[in-house]
This record gives C-alpha cells, structure tokens and sequence, in this order.
C-alpha cells in the first residue's frame, strides 16, 4: 500500500514536471517563431556608442561624430547568414540612425535604418538595438548613418564570410584589408547642409579624400599621418573596398599592379582583370591584389569621377603599399599612371560594362523574365515653386534649387512612413507616385521650359503586390545644366541591371539589347549621363523600402521615394511585428526644415 502511494506520487511528481516542461520548451518554440530560421547561424552582439572627437586635418582641429572614437568606424564580421544585435547609444549632439547598406533584412524594415523612412532619429542620451539579418549576402558590405550628413564620419565595413564548411570561389587570398574610401567637409557639415537646404542653394562640397581615414601624402599637414600597408612578395590579398564618400563616384588604382575584381555589392561576379576601378558611393568591390612587382614602396590613390557641372576636386586620396624586405626606399612612392582623369566617361563606362554575374551552378541567378509592372522613372534637377505660383524661369535664384524623380521631388513625413503604414495613419503619404513622368519630351536636351523644370513637392510612395516581377527603367536628364551619373540604390533588395545605355530609352529597340543570362547583382548602380538603365527584381521582401540617389546632395534635394511592398498570405511573407523600443517621432525636424525653407523664401523674395 505504501508503495503504490509512492508510486503514485512519483507519478503526479513527474506527470507535472513533464507538463512544465511541455509549457516551457512551448514557450521556447513560440519565442523562437517571431525570428527567421536561421540553422547553423551564430548571433553576434555590437555595442555602438556615438560619440565626439577631436581631430586634425587640413592644419586645422575639428570636432566629428564617431563610433566608438574610431574613424572609419568598427568592421563587422560575420559568416554568411548569421544575425547581428547592435546596441547603439547616441552620446552626440544630432538625431541619428543607422542602415546597414546592402543587407536585405528579410521581413524586418524595422531595423533598416533611413530616418523617417522606417524610423525616427535615436536622440541624444538614448539608445537602440539593430537587429541585422543576412541572408543570401557573402561578400562586402557596409554600414552607416541614414540621417542628415552625418554618414560622412559614421561608418564603416561589413565582411560577411561564407558559411562555415563552405569556400570562396577562387583561391584563398593569403590576407585581406578593409579599403574604406571617404570625404572630409571642414566646419560644422550638418549645420551648414540643412542652412543650405533653408536657403535653396548648392551644399558643401568635400574638401579631400580618404583612405581609411587618412588623407595622405597630396593633402597639407598630412604626409605624417598617410595610411601604410605591408605586403609580402608573391602573396595575393583581398582588397574589401568601400566607397564611403558622401557625393562622389571614384577612380581607384594601386601603382604598376593589376587588379582583379571578383565580387561586388556582397554578390560574386566574373573575375575582371584591369588597372583601375570605378566605384560609385554606395558600392562594395571584393578585388584580389598580388605583390608581384619590385621590392619598394606604392601608391593606392582615389581620385574624384566628375559627370555634373559642380566643383572639380584635383585633391587626390592617397595611402601606402610597402613590399617587406631588406631594400632601398626610392625617393617616394610611384603614382599609378592608370588612374583616369576626371571627366574620364569612357573609363568609367568601359570598366562598368565589363561586370558580369559569376552565374554558374553554385551562385546562379535568377532574372524575372516575366513582367508584371513596368516603371520608367526619370531622375533630374528641378525647381521648387511654391504651389506653382509666381514661378520666374528667368530669375534662377528665385526659386529653390530641388532633384526629383518623375518630377516629385520627396519631402519627409513627421511620422516615418513604416510605423504610417504598419499601423494604418492617415495623412504622413499618398500612394500615387507615378509610374511614368508627367511629361514626355526630350529628356537628354536642356531646356527651360516651366512645365518641366518646375517640380511639385511630395511625399508620394509606390505600392507593389507580394511577389510582382518588376522592371525600372531609370533615364537620366540635362536639365538645368545638371546631367550626370545617379547611382541609384534601393534598400531591402539586391537587383539585375539587365541593360544601359546612352540618350533617350527607346522602349521598342533597348529592351533587346538586355542581358538576361549573367546581369550584375548590385544594390547600387549609376544611370549613366544623358543616358539610362533598367533594373528587374522580385518583390518577394514585403515591407517599406527605400529608393534615392546616393549622392547626398541629390537625396537631400528630393531624388527619392518609397517601395511599401504589400505583405504575401503566410506569416512567412509578411512583415514581422516592431520591437518595442523603436525610438519616438518628435515631429519637429521635418516639419520645420520645410516651413523654414519656405519662409525664408518669401522673406527674401516677397511677391
């Protein structure tokens, strides 16, 4: 008798702890559902703290925004689908945010970045946590603030490696280095940006050109402090290089060295051998180096891409390449000769048209082929005018410089778009952003006629059904003397660049001239000047995402809009709950850059 009581004892013991357990491990699995399957991923955890330093440059000491007192910032490095956390605590003076440029984050906007587009600014003495998810990216990428200028000190490099118990496809190098490329502005940026932008004028433009921070041996008070690397002979390195610059497409090069260029925006490509590169900001570029050349000392020197009529930049950024060894130093180190000029078009060109996707069986690709929405989008310089009323052509100055696409030129919402949209509030968009322009005319030839210089300001979205193929046909234009390249990037997405090419689209004869086989994969890819591109993707990433022209000075004056692509039928496509600390809309930044803008207008020019 005492025994059976026992046993039942025994029984209601482990009946209940079996039951606990049951309702915990549930818990679990139910904790674990609100985030991708991820199997075989590491999580790795960031602390980013924003902060101010000092430093000299130019002869001159100024005060920049940093993360962690580090200029370019810290490099994340993960394998290919692991997930990131970064904790960032804004110790600074402006509102920031953070985007991790090129990770599609899948499902999960919320974490995207670009202010007032998916969130509102992380103000100062508050924090945040980034939830970074990678998915189908294995390469080069980077990160950076999406909120006024300040990306141009707050940044720096992603390297996501592949899977564990997976290979490169080429040999591996025997090291790599992280090449950031970036831009130094004199004074206070972000003040003299948004009094520019109150104003209606032209923004600063940089005062020279870094290499990983450093402006080099060509720039005053900076051959001390010039970037050095050492090399050792017959090794072949991989080169991560970042274009950070806030408003610039580069020329790249290394003195009397090849380069081979094997991947680009986190996607393999067909190796191409050549003794340049054409970055535009936004892009990555995995390229192999080998030290093949003479024991002594070389050059790696960027040098300004320049399409517009704007300021010509001679300053050229410049770092080091010493070969180990036990030789003579020559006087100074040898320039690479193959660095293009300028206002070199055909070098650009050339070297962009040689991209190709690797396209094989272990990295295919997969170019919609039927089309279900077509855009053409035509991207510009434009003028604001107020309600279109008392709009002078003649007087220039008179009304407010802006960039439009499809002659709307973006004005930011007080509510971000994302919580707008997820939560259902009426007011902060339309969703009317057209798919053709307004008027058709010849986009290539400048002109002056009112009914398309002058652009209406808005805040206009594009909505796209859960799984739409897509095609955009961006062309570029000569208005106002503004014809240049437009590397447009599109968060959320990687995209095909199936066809390019010079002067007006010609919708019946271009198309046939795409590459459907092996287009490039990028997130970033200009519109050439006076020319155009077409781009396809998938719209299988539902969320809000975000479209501009990563030349800051163009994104600033209206280049841009938004994707809200509409949620599947599963909770597997469809865009997953907010976190709970988003940081909170204030309201007053947008808003009033606006009305100050408009007010000084008036003011000035009273009629």
């Amino acid at each position: 008798m005492r025994m059976m009581e026992v046993q039942r004892r025994y029984f209601r013991c482990n009946f209940f702890q079996l039951i606990s357990i049951i309702f915990i491990i549930g818990r679990v699995i139910l904790f674990l559902g609100q985030f991708p399957c991820r199997v075989g991923a590491d999580v790795h955890y960031y602390d980013f703290v924003l902060k101010e330093i000092n430093v000299t440059k130019l002869c001159v000491t100024e005060t920049i925004l940093t993360v962690n007192g580090l200029f370019p910032g810290p490099v994340i490095r993960v394998h290919k689908g692991d997930t990131v956390y970064v904790n960032v605590t804004n110790q600074g003076i402006y509102g920031v945010t953070l985007h991790w440029h090129g990770v599609k984050q899948p499902r999960n906007p919320w974490s995207d970045g670009p202010v007032f587009i998916t969130q509102c600014p992380i103000q100062p003495g508050s924090n945040f946590t980034y939830e970074v998810l990678f998915s189908e990216e294995e390469g080069t990428l980077w990160w950076h603030a999406h909120s006024d200028w300040t990306r141009s000190t707050v940044h720096g490099a992603i390297v996501i490696l592949p899977k564990e118990g997976t290979t490169y496809p080429f040999p591996d190098p025997d090291g790599e280095e992280v090449i950031v490329l970036g831009s130094w502005y004199k004074g206070d940026l972000n003040a003299e940006v948004n009094e520019d932008l109150e104003e209606g004028v032209d923004i600063p433009h940089s005062s020279g050109y870094l290499i990983n921070g450093k402006l080099g041996d060509f720039a005053n008070c900076s051959t001390s402090t010039t970037y050095r690397w050492s090399v050792d002979y017959g090794k072949t390195y991989l080169l991560r290089i970042v274009n950070a610059v806030n408003d610039d497409s580069l020329f790249f090069a290394i003195a009397e060295h090849n380069l081979t260029v094997i991947g680009m925006d986190a996607a393999y490509i067909k190796p191409v051998v050549t003794s340049y590169i054409m970055i535009s900001p936004g892009n990555t570029m995995d390229v192999l180096f080998t030290a093949n050349r003479p024991l002594g000392h070389y050059y790696m020197a960027s040098r300004q891409f320049l399409t517009e009529n704007a300021i010509l930049d001679h300053n050229n950024g410049t770092a080091i390449i010493e070969y180990t060894g036990d030789y003579n130093f020559s006087s100074s180190p040898i320039f690479p000769h193959s660095l293009p000029e300028n206002l070199d078009m055909g070098a650009a060109l050339r070297f962009t048209g040689f991209i190709r996707s690797l396209a094989n069986e272990d990295y295919p690709v997969s170019v919609p082929m039927n089309v279900t929405t077509r855009m053409f989008i035509v991207v510009s310089m434009g003028e604001l005018c107020r309600n279109r009323t008392h709009c002078n052509i003649t007087a220039g100055s008179e009304n407010i410089l802006g960039s439009t696409m499809n002659n709307i030129s973006w004005a930011n919402p007080m509510v971000d778009v994302l919580e707008a949209y997820y939560r259902n509030l009426s007011g902060y968009y339309t969703m009317d952003f057209p798919d053709l322009p307004l008027t058709m005319y010849n986009f290539t030839e400048d002109t002056t006629d009112a009914d398309i210089v002058f652009t209406d300001q808005g805040t206009k979205v594009k909505v796209l059904n859960y799984n739409e193929s897509v095609e955009v046909v961006f062309q570029g234009t000569a208005l106002l003397g503004g014809a240049g390249v437009h590397p447009m990037h599109m968060h959320g997405y990687s995209f095909y660049v199936v066809g390019m090419g010079g002067g007006n689209f010609n919708n019946e004869t271009d198309p046939l001239t795409y590459n459907l086989v092996d287009p490039p994969k990028v997130n970033t890819f200009i519109v050439p000047k006076d020319g155009w591109s077409a781009i396809r993707f998938i719209a299988n990433n539902p969320g809000v995402w975000f479209w501009h022209c990563h030349f800051d000075r163009h994104l600033s004056w209206g280049m841009d809009t938004v994707f809200i692509v509409k949620n599947g039928h599963t909770e597997e496509t469809s865009i997953r709950p907010p976190p709970s600390n988003m940081p909170l809309c204030t309201g007053r930044y947008p808003q009033d850059i606006l009305i100050r803008k408009w007010n000084h207008h008036y003011k000035k020019y009273p009629y």
